[in-house]
């Protein structure tokens, strides 16, 4: 903080005289009052950093000075000091979020220095731990906000969140008609739109900074008074500028609730970037499904119709899960760059963003094991020895779930010609899948058979199966029956049997549970 602004409040003309002294000589910017009422009135049109003030004054005592400028600016770090220090003292002024004490009379003008220097540390401090314990939030907010492609409910989802996160009573989103140049309410929470909303817009709109403004203290008096009018206590708009969207978010408390802070702002202002990031996911996807409802009407085959469907699904899920990691990166980046930050926040900030650039690699990695399954040499290997393997491998993970594997196979080898390390992948997929879908434990049977120029296997659990209605997407990209899988397991397994002739398919007519066939020819990859 460079040249902070200190506000000294003593009856002692002598005392004030001596801070202001002291610490205009140590660079400060300083401020004396002899009068607590004048005080008061100064607090609410002139900002400051820090308040210096007297406990014992006459009339108006230091506490209530220190009541009107936490509700008058409520950044402001607060030192007191006293002449006849108690512990009564010290509990009361901890109470009231004081943050330090300084006893008179100053022996040498550093210990006046150092206090206010502590003051402002303990202030900044506190205002990092609140910002922190804000900010986490967001991050589950963001993958809330990603997931929902709709843009009608998207937008309650916007409101509602801006609401819960900043603790207001009142949120809109307004957008730009380009052609009139006017604004309209696309979706608000906790009050009617208004003509007086629409110029305090227009004020933001002016310039493309945001605006913060709270009813009492220090600001623009006729934006104050537009605040009254609308019977409001504090405000928040800011703009969100698109080459082809603009829009403005909007964020009030009614008078009588707490005014705004300034680390009210820069969260806003992610959640503003979070909220648009959301929506241009949106209208990617509404993009994608018009372009494939085009596709379908005018497509005679059905099966090219449905291929660039999925085409259509597949650009926008990985817009979807590609946004999500990377908007929290930028996030995390934002924070940890600011120069006040210290140290070991930022190392926090820096781990967060490690943590979703590796889930970004994973995603990454997965999708082209999708387009790709990567080129191998054949050999010989023996599927009932490759599966014996797999199942040995997987013992301890299945006994801790409780899942027990039936093994059925042949005496004889059950020999074909692939990639080794593919056709574990796939093995591998589907014992977890069965797993999965046995939480309380069960039973899985896999039986593998020489057939006519090939061999068969099949992988049967006793879970609660697949709902029939999602049966016909399980292997297409990001498609997942289970919360938190990736949805690309099935589809990595199918495209790598495809990639060996072979076919891997859903047996829905066995039960119970799920029942998958896997058929490879002898030869291998064709």
């Amino acid at each position: 903080m460079e040249n902070p602004f200190v506000f000294v409040v003593d009856d002692e003309p002598g005392i004030a005289l001596l801070c202001n002294r002291l610490l205009t000589r140590a660079g400060y910017k300083v401020a004396t009052e002899t009068d607590p009422r004048k005080a008061i009135e100064y607090l609410k049109e002139n900002k400051i950093n820090l308040l210096l003030v007297d406990i014992r004054m006459p009339e108006v005592d230091g506490f209530e000075v220190i009541q009107h400028a936490q509700r008058l600016q409520p950044d402001a770090a607060v030192l007191i000091m006293t002449g006849h220090g108690t512990v009564e003292t010290a509990i009361r002024a901890l109470r009231q979020g004081v943050d330090g004490l300084l006893l008179k009379p100053f022996s040498q003008g550093n210990e006046l220095i150092e206090a206010v220097k502590l003051a402002l540390a303990d202030s900044q401090t506190k205002r990092d731990a609140a910002r922190t314990r804000a900010l986490r939030p967001l991050f589950s907010v963001t993958e809330a906000l990603l997931s929902e492609t709709r843009r009608e409910p998207l937008l309650e989802l916007i409101v509602n969140a801006i609401c819960g996160h900043m603790q207001c009573s009142q949120a809109a989103c307004y957008q730009l008609e380009f052609e009139s140049g006017k604004y309209s309410l696309l979706a608000s929470r906790g009050f009617p739109a208004s003509q007086l909303h629409l110029d305090l817009i227009s004020r933001v709109d002016e310039s493309p900074a945001p605006l913060f403004i709270n009813a009492s203290g220090p600001g623009d008096s006729t934006l104050k008074t537009h605040l009254s009018a609308l019977g409001l206590g504090a405000v928040i708009l800011t703009p969100i500028l698109r080459p082809n969207l603009s829009m403005m978010l909007y964020a009030a408390r009614a008078v009588g609730e707490p005014p705004f802070h300034e680390s009210d702002l820069e969260m806003f202002q992610i959640l503003a970037r979070q909220s648009i990031a959301a929506l241009e996911n949106a209208r990617l996807y509404a993009e994608q499904l018009d372009y494939v409802r085009k596709v379908e009407e005018s497509q005679k085959a059905l099966l090219q119709a449905e291929k660039m469907a999925a085409a259509g699904r597949l650009s926008a899920s990985i817009a979807h899960e590609v946004n999500n990691p990377l908007q929290a990166v930028q996030n995390c980046l934002h924070l940890a760059g600011r120069e006040d930050l210290p140290e070991e926040k930022r190392k926090e900030y820096f781990d967060l963003a490690r943590t979703e650039l590796e889930r970004l690699m994973l995603t990454v990695r997965r999708m082209l094991d999708f387009y790709r399954p990567g080129a191998s040499s054949l050999e010989t290997i023996n599927l009932a020895e490759a599966l014996q393997y797999i199942v040995t491998l997987m013992s301890k993970q299945l006994t801790e779930t409780n899942v027990t594997v039936e093994a059925d196979f042949p005496a004889q080898p059950l020999a074909i010609m692939a990639v080794n390390s593919q056709i574990q992948q796939v093995f591998i997929n589907l014992i977890l899948n069965a797993a999965d879908a046995m939480p309380q434990g069960g039973k899985l049977h896999i039986t593998a058979r020489s057939i006519r120029q090939g061999v068969e296997i099949i992988f049967q659990d006793n879970g609660n199966g697949i709902p029939k209605e999602k049966q016909t997407n399980i292997f297409e990209p990001f498609f997942s029956t289970k919360d938190g899988g990736t949805g690309l397991g099935l589809t990595v397994s199918y495209n790598i049997i495809t990639a060996h002739g072979g076919v891997l398919e859903y047996l829905p007519d066995r039960g119970p549970g799920a029942c998958f066939r896997i058929f490879l020819p002898a030869g291998g990859i064709q």
